[in-house]
């Protein structure tokens, strides 16, 4: 069984426990945080455990890149405290089975675009921006066979994430792209963060969307048409496990001529979509659930935002009704990109 790489010595030795210190969901003071996270280390209960909402930023507020939010989801699975409700457990487990047969392997060269568990939504991913890139995953009846499973990391199970990885990134690999842009922040992640701190071998290089459009909008620079909005950016969880690609989302507005507008909630500070706090077992979930998006909500228009911008289709599932009746227009990053080079989007 593949079990997480944690170096118990390094947090020890921390200072600061900005793992816990800069959590927005709960309030510790130094001294506590220390004692919390010592017991989590040797794998004793602490109301950490009982209290997180698995929105991932601790993986970006540690100063060493010691995994503690991968520590606090396997300890919550060996301590058998889910984060969720049983019958929610058992049944989102298997919503990520792969089912009816096998996918058709078609081998690729060079680049391939992987859409994971949203084949749906290939009609996101057209115009000139991504023409002549091969798509691995764009059968919505097959996709099951290429999610990567990170999910499950709200649910307290990465007992089932590491069950299940090695076979999809087999798949994925079977396609023989060298190089594979994931369309989805998640996915990102769990090849270039998760398979490797729990010693995951991934055989292909991976690529965040983000770094390619920024890419592909340069190619494509004399294209382009300043679209003169102002945008807020909804930072999904899964992004805190990359937070080097970040700085692609202001480098991406400044080439098509948007402007971020300056709020509360970005960066570090980001607050998720609320989707899985919302079905948390932890009483008073929902409201707090509800509370967060209005903060978050309100803090958009506020600084004047006139579209909000998503990459998590789990967050623009959530937050685009909300935000449309904000007076704002949700829209994926690729499909504002598709907008700055002249193209219509359906």
């Amino acid at each position: 069984m593949h079990r997480l790489t944690f170096y118990k010595d390094m947090c020890a030795a921390c200072e600061t426990h900005d793992c816990l210190m800069k959590c927005q969901h709960l309030d510790l003071d130094l001294e506590t945080a220390r004692m919390e996270m010592d017991k989590i280390i040797k794998g004793e209960d602490s109301f950490v455990l009982h209290d997180c909402v698995t929105c991932y930023a601790c993986e970006e507020y540690c100063p060493n890149g010691n995994h503690p939010f991968y520590l606090i989801v396997q300890t919550q699975e060996d301590l058998h405290i889910s984060p969720l409700p049983d019958p929610l457990v058992t049944r989102g487990i298997q919503t990520g089975i792969p089912f009816r047969g096998e996918p058709e392997i078609k081998e690729m060269t060079g680049t391939a675009l992987n859409m994971g568990v949203f084949s749906n939504l290939m009609d996101r991913v057209g115009g000139r921006l991504f023409e002549g890139l091969p798509v691995i995953s764009e059968d919505p009846r097959k996709m099951f066979h290429y999610f990567c499973q990170l999910m499950y990391l709200h649910y307290g199970k990465t007992s089932v994430i590491n069950d299940r990885l090695v076979k999809i990134i087999e798949t994925i690999a079977a396609h023989k792209a060298e190089e594979v842009v994931h369309f989805h922040d998640e996915c990102y992640g769990t090849y270039m963060s998760y398979a490797p701190a729990f010693g995951i071998d991934v055989p292909f290089s991976s690529v965040h969307l983000f770094e390619y459009l920024y890419n592909k909008l340069v190619e494509l620079k004399e294209d382009i048409k300043p679209l003169n909005y102002k945008v807020a950016y909804q930072r999904p969880c899964s992004s805190r496990l990359s937070p080097d690609k970040h700085p692609f989302v202001a480098k991406i507005f400044d080439l098509i001529g948007v402007e971020e507008v300056d709020r509360t909630y970005v960066g570090e500070n980001a607050l998720c979509c609320g989707a899985t706090i919302l079905g948390q077992k932890k009483q008073g979930s929902r409201q707090y659930c509800a509370d967060i998006q209005e903060k978050n909500i309100a803090d958009m228009k506020n600084a004047g935002a006139q579209i909000c911008v998503f990459n998590c289709p789990a967050c623009m599932q959530t937050l685009a009704t909300p935000v449309s009746k904000a007076g704002m227009m949700p829209l994926f990053m690729s499909d504002l990109c598709r907008l700055a080079i002249g193209e219509k989007i359906g």
